[in-house]
C-alpha cells in the first residue's frame, strides 16, 4: 500500500506539470467511461444558475490564472494529504476496496479524483462535473465526503495564498474570493450530479416497483384461489382479489368474506381455524362451498397469521377448490375396497367385514357366521378359449346373477381370478342358511350364460365354513371354507360343509396345488432331454424336452405326478410358455456350440385345443431368436382325431413356420388314414408298447412293420420310442425304422449332462 500510495503522488504531480492538451486528454481518460450527452446539457445549464448565484466573472478567472503556476507548485504535497484523507475514513476505504474487489484500480480512480480537486485552478470551461457526479453516487461515494475533500483542497491552497511573499491585500482577497468560488462551483455540480443520479435510480426504482406491483396484481386476478387479506386492529379487509369478490357477489365484509358461502355444516369448522389463526398460529380447513342450485365444491381454507410486537395485526387467506383431489380420493378409497371389474367387494373389503361380523358373533352367542368360497369349474379354459374380455364379461354377468339371491346384509366379494366369497353374518342356524343360499348360488348356473351371441354353461364349487364351529378368526374360516370348496369339487351336490375329518387329505392336496402354483415363479422347473439318433448312421438327430419339477420336499416329480393338478388349476398354459422358451433356447446354446439338432415338446389335449397355440409358439420362437424348423412338437394321434378339422388348420399354420409336427404313441388309437395323408406331418412316433419286454403278442412285429411301411408310403420319417435293450434295437433296424428312442441310448438328461453326453461321443462311442 506504501508503494501504490508514493504511485499515486507521484503520477498526480506529473499529471499537473504536463502541457494543457496532454492534461486534457487524461483528464477524459481517467474518468473511465463515456461523456454522457444529456449529462453535459444538464452541467451547462446549472453552470449558468451557478454563476449567477455565486457571480462569477472573467476578472476572477484571470487572477486564477496569473497565480495558477504557484498555485500548482504544492500539489504533490497536496495528494499525500488527500491519500491519507481517504484511507484514514474506514468508510471511505471501504469503498475503495470494494472497488478494487470488483476489478477496479483503485490508483486510476484516486488520481482520477485529484485530477478533479486540481482542475479548480485551472481555467474555467465545459466539463463533466455532473457525470462525475453520477459515478460518484453510482460508487457509493456521500457528498459529504466530497465536501471534506473540497475543505481539504481548499485549505491547502488557502495556506499556499498565505505564503506568497509580497502578495498585496487586494490581490490576496481576489484569489481567495475566486477559489472559494471554484470550490462552490466544482463541489456544487458535483452533488448535483450525485443527487440527479440518485434521483434517476429512485425513478428506476420506482419503475419496477411500480412493474412488480402491476405483475402481482395480474398474478393475484389470474390464479383460480380465493384470496384476501384481513386487518386485525383495523377490523376490515386490506385486500381481495377478484375470484374472491366474484364470490362475495362485490361486497366482501368480515374477516371470512365468505363465510355465508360455505355450507352450514362447516361453518364452524372456518370459524375455528379463523380463532386459531387469530391466536398466532397457521390454521387449515376444509369446507364445502355452495354453488348454484344445489352444487357444492370442497375447498381448503388456509390461514396465516403475521405478527408484530407479540400481536397478530394481519392475517392472510386462501381457499383453494381442492374438489379434484376429495373425488380422487374417495377414487382411492373405492378401488382399495371395491373390485375394479365387477364392482363387487374386494378381497380388503371383506377380510374387514368378516372380522366385524365375527366380532359381533361373539358379543351374541345366538348368531354364527357362515362363510362360503366359490369359483367356476373350468373357467381357466373357457377364458383361455375365448379370449379375457370374454371371461370378464362372463364374471360381470355372474356377480349380477349372484347379487339377486343374497340378502342386503349379505357380502358378495370377488377374491380374484374367478373366485368369489360370500359372508353371511347374523345367521341363527348357519347350516340350514347354508344350504338353502349355497342352493340358489347353483341355480344361478343352470341357466346358460350369453357371450357374442352363444349360449355358455358352466358350473361352480362351494365351499362352506361357518362360525364359532368350524373357527374363530377370519384366516382360519377362510381356509377351512377352501378345503370344503375342494371337496365340493369331488361330490355330486356342488356345496360341501368343511368336515375335520376328511380335511388331512384335502389339506394335502391344497398344499400341493399351492405349491405348485409357485414352482414356476420359484424356477423349481427344469427340463431334462433324452436324446434320439438315426439307426443308420448311429448319430444324434435330435432330442425331447421331458419336464421336471424340483420339489423342494419331495424331490424330482416327474410330470405323471402334478401335470393333472396342473390342468385342473389353469396352469398349464404358463407352463408349456415356460417349456418352449426353455427348450429353444437350449436348442440355440446348441447351435452356438456346434450341435444342430432340432427339440421336441410334447402338447397336452387341452393345449393343443387352445385358440392361441400358434401366437405362443411364435412368441417363443422369436423369444428365443430361432428358426421355426428348430422346434418339433409331438401330438398323440387321439389329441389328433379329437376335432381333425381344426387341429388340420393348425398343422398347416406350424407348417408355414417350418414347425415339425410328429405324431405321438401312434399305433394306439384308430387313425383315419385317408386324413393323415393330407396333414402336414414329419413324424410317426412307434408306441413304447410294441417294443417293451412286456409286450408278448406275437403280432407285435407285425403291427410294427406295418406302421413303418405306412409312414414311409406318408413321406414320413418313423422313430420307435421306448427302445430299452438290443432286442428292439434290432428289430428296427431290421425292418428299417429310421430313428429309436429311449433308455437303451440314453435316459433323459439334464441339460448340462445332455452336453457332457454329447461332447464324450454319446451313442457313437457305445456302437463301435
Amino acid at each position: 500500500m506504501a508503494n501504490l500510495r508514493v504511485l499515486i503522488i507521484r503520477t498526480a504531480w506529473k499529471d499537473r506539470t504536463m502541457a494543457g492538451g496532454r492534461r486534457q486528454r487524461n483528464k477524459t481518460a481517467n474518468t473511465h467511461t463515456i461523456p454522457n450527452e444529456q449529462a453535459g446539457t444538464r452541467e451547462r445549464e446549472l453552470r449558468k444558475d451557478f454563476y449567477y448565484v455565486l457571480q462569477m466573472d472573467s476578472a476572477e478567472s484571470e487572477v486564477l490564472a496569473r497565480y495558477q503556476t504557484l498555485l500548482s507548485q504544492g500539489a504533490a504535497q497536496f495528494a499525500e494529504s488527500y491519500y491519507n484523507y481517504l484511507f484514514d475514513n474506514p468508510s471511505i476505504a471501504d469503498v475503495l476496496y470494494s472497488y478494487e474487489n470488483d476489478g477496479g484500480d483503485v490508483g486510476d480512480l484516486v488520481r482520477s479524483q485529484l485530477n478533479q480537486l486540481l482542475r479548480i485552478i485551472g481555467p474555467l470551461e465545459d466539463g463533466d462535473l455532473i457525470r462525475i457526479g453520477h459515478l460518484h453516487q453510482q460508487r457509493g461515494v456521500k457528498p459529504v465526503w466530497l465536501i471534506g475533500a473540497y475543505r481539504l483542497y481548499l485549505n491547502h491552497l488557502l495556506k499556499l495564498i498565505g505564503e506568497m511573499p509580497g502578495l498585496k491585500p487586494d490581490e490576496r482577497s481576489a484569489l481567495e474570493n475566486a477559489l472559494v468560488k471554484r470550490v462552490f462551483l466544482f463541489m456544487g455540480l458535483m452533488i448535483e450530479g450525485h443527487l440527479d443520479r440518485l434521483q434517476q435510480s429512485h425513478a428506476v426504482d420506482l419503475t419496477q416497483h411500480n412493474g412488480e406491483l402491476e405483475r402481482m396484481q395480474q398474478l393475484l386476478s389470474n390464479i383460480p384461489q380465493l384470496i384476501w387479506s384481513y386487518d386485525v386492529p383495523g377490523a376490515c379487509l386490506q385486500y381481495l382479489n377478484p375470484p374472491a369478490r366474484v364470490l362475495c357477489n362485490g361486497k366482501g365484509e368480515g374477516p371470512i368474506p365468505c363465510l355465508m358461502a360455505i355450507h352450514e355444516d362447516d361453518r364452524a369448522k372456518a370459524e375455528a381455524a379463523w380463532q386459531q389463526a387469530m391466536d398466532g398460529q397457521p390454521a387449515e380447513a376444509e369446507v364445502r362451498l355452495q354453488g348454484r342450485g344445489n352444487s357444492q365444491a370442497w375447498h381448503r381454507l388456509s390461514l396465516y397469521p403475521f405478527r408484530q410486537r407479540r400481536r397478530v395485526v394481519r392475517i392472510d387467506a386462501i381457499l383453494d377448490d381442492i374438489t379434484r383431489q376429495h373425488e380422487n380420493l374417495e377414487r382411492l378409497e373405492h378401488l382399495a375396497t371395491t373390485d375394479e371389474l365387477t364392482e363387487l367387494a374386494n378381497r380388503t373389503l371383506w377380510q374387514d367385514r368378516v372380522n366385524q361380523a365375527l366380532a359381533q358373533a361373539r358379543r351374541d352367542e345366538r348368531q354364527s357366521v357362515v362363510l362360503m368360497l366359490l369359483d367356476l369349474d373350468h373357467f381357466k379354459v373357457l377364458n383361455d378359449t375365448l379370449g379375457h374380455q370374454a371371461g370378464d364379461d362372463l364374471l360381470c354377468q355372474v356377480a349380477q346373477r349372484l347379487c339377486g339371491v343374497l340378502r342386503d346384509s349379505d357380502t358378495l366379494a370377488r377374491l380374484g381370478g374367478d373366485e368369489f366369497g360370500v359372508l353371511m353374518p347374523a345367521v341363527e342356524d348357519p347350516v340350514r342358511a347354508g344350504e338353502q343360499v349355497a342352493g340358489k348360488i347353483l341355480e344361478c348356473f343352470r341357466a346358460p350364460y350369453s357371450h357374442g351371441g352363444e349360449h355358455l354353461y358352466f358350473s361352480t364349487s362351494i365351499g362352506i365354513a361357518h362360525a364359532p364351529q368350524h373357527g374363530s378368526d377370519a384366516d382360519t374360516l377362510l381356509s377351512h371354507a377352501d378345503i370344503a370348496m375342494y371337496q365340493a369339487k369331488r361330490n355330486e351336490l356342488g356345496f360341501a360343509f368343511y368336515e375335520p375329518g376328511v380335511a388331512a387329505a384335502s389339506t394335502a392336496q391344497l398344499q400341493f396345488s399351492t405349491q405348485l402354483r409357485h414352482a414356476l415363479e420359484r424356477n423349481e422347473f427344469e427340463l431334462h432331454y433324452q436324446p434320439k439318433v438315426d439307426i443308420a448312421s448311429h448319430q444324434l438327430c435330435g432330442a425331447e424336452a421331458l419336464l421336471r419339477w424340483r420339489h423342494p420336499q419331495q424331490g424330482l416329480v416327474p410330470p405323471g405326478g402334478f401335470l393333472a393338478m396342473a390342468e385342473q388349476i389353469g396352469l398349464m398354459a404358463p407352463i408349456t410358455n415356460w417349456v418352449l422358451v426353455t427348450a429353444l433356447r437350449q436348442c440355440k446354446a446348441w447351435q452356438e456350440a456346434g450341435i444342430h439338432i432340432p427339440v421336441s415338446v410334447n402338447l397336452s389335449t387341452r393345449t393343443f385345443q387352445t385358440p392361441r397355440l400358434l401366437e405362443r409358439i411364435e412368441w417363443a420362437l422369436q423369444e428365443a431368436g430361432v428358426p421355426g424348423d428348430c422346434l418339433e412338437v409331438e401330438v398323440t394321434e387321439q389329441t389328433l382325431m379329437k376335432d381333425l378339422d381344426q387341429g388340420a388348420e393348425l398343422l398347416r399354420k406350424l407348417h408355414d413356420l417350418g414347425v415339425h409336427v410328429a405324431i405321438d404313441d401312434f399305433g394306439t388309437g384308430y387313425s383315419s388314414l385317408s386324413r393323415l395323408r393330407h396333414l402336414p406331418l414329419n413324424t410317426l412316433k412307434i408306441d413304447r408298447s410294441f417294443l417293451s419286454e412286456r409286450a408278448s403278442r406275437e403280432d407285435d412285429p407285425v403291427i410294427v412293420r406295418s406302421i413303418i411301411d405306412l409312414g414311409h408310403n406318408l413321406g414320413l420319417q418313423v422313430l420307435g420310442e421306448g427302445v430299452e435293450n438290443d432286442t428292439a434295437w434290432n428289430l428296427l433296424e431290421s425292418l428299417g425304422c429310421d430313428a429309436v428312442q429311449g433308455y437303451h441310448v440314453s435316459q433323459p438328461l439334464p441339460d448340462q449332462r445332455f452336453s457332457s453326453w454329447i461332447q464324450d461321443g454319446g451313442w457313437s462311442n457305445r456302437v463301435q
